[in-house]
């Protein structure tokens, strides 16, 4: 995440200029926070909130960005990602701050600001992302602008599309009713959009990128760094027996063809406050 270069100061001594940009080897947050910065209108002294950031995905570059008469506020509810985010920032952008705080409940205290970001937030707006959002909004300066970005719906429909064929081919109801439930359960553009028209937000802008994630077959799949650790295990809790859940994705996994090119849909979800 971080990188530096030299340049010549006084008296000809070399210096380090410490750079923040984003992590070219985060094949999944990155790719998000492209799309979240496109929309997201930035200036020098501006005031941020990051929800959900994580381990500075945008954070850094967004401090950066602001500069030293801005400020940039992260949040996350994670202990260990609010740490892992101060050991990577070290003593560098000391107007950036990390706090383990929940965005869904941000006390009166916390000022307004000139812009709101979450990037892949959306999903960790549970149980009720309206109310999520208005709360958001109210922490927004009248003029300010709230970009947020997340997996909408469409993600990843060829994989469900399989898997819920196996799950129907072995009679297994129950699962595949899960499993539709957890589909319907991803917003869509359109549900975002109905957000911010029903906040009276202006300027809305409502996108999606799609965004491939490359897979081998196998335990390649079923192992896969970024399928694994989110989206594969909201599959497997569709089983009360595990067994046959691994029967089953075993099955999906050596019939790759099937369901790629796997296409994830970047939604992004932007919008300005009244003056």
């Amino acid at each position: 995440m971080l990188g530096a270069s030299m340049a010549m100061g006084h008296a000809g001594l070399i210096t380090m200029t410490v750079r923040w940009p984003l992590p070219k080897q985060d094949y999944w947050s990155t790719p998000f926070a492209e799309a979240l910065l496109h929309h997201l209108a930035l200036a020098p002294g501006a005031t941020i909130l990051d929800i959900a950031c994580g381990h500075g995905i945008p954070a850094f570059c967004l401090a950066e960005q602001v500069g030293p008469t801005g400020q940039v506020l992260g949040i996350d509810v994670s202990e260990h990602q609010i740490a892992r985010a101060r050991a990577i920032q070290g003593p560098h952008l000391p107007w950036l701050r990390f706090e383990c705080r929940d965005m869904r409940a941000l006390p009166p205290r916390v000022p307004a600001f000139d812009r709101i970001t979450g990037n892949l937030s959306v999903m960790f707006f549970r149980p009720n992302r309206f109310d999520t959002v208005r709360g958001l909004v109210d922490h927004l300066k009248p003029g300010g602008q709230i970009v947020l970005t997340f997996p909408s719906r469409g993600t990843f429909d060829t994989l469900w599309q399989r898997i819920d064929r196996e799950m129907a081919s072995r009679n297994l109801s129950a699962e595949q009713s899960r499993l539709a439930a957890y589909v319907a359960e991803r917003p869509s553009a359109a549900d975002g959009r109905g957000w911010l028209d029903a906040l009276g937000l202006e300027r809305i802008e409502v996108t999606e990128w799609p965004l491939e994630v490359a897979t081998g077959p196998g335990p390649s799949f079923l192992y896969h760094p970024l399928l694994r650790g989110g989206f594969l295990d909201d599959v497997y809790e569709c089983f009360d027996d595990q067994r046959l859940a691994e029967e089953v994705m075993k099955a999906v996994s050596e019939d790759l063809p099937s369901f790629t090119p796997l296409v994830a849909q970047r939604g992004v979800l932007a919008g300005w406050k009244r003056g």
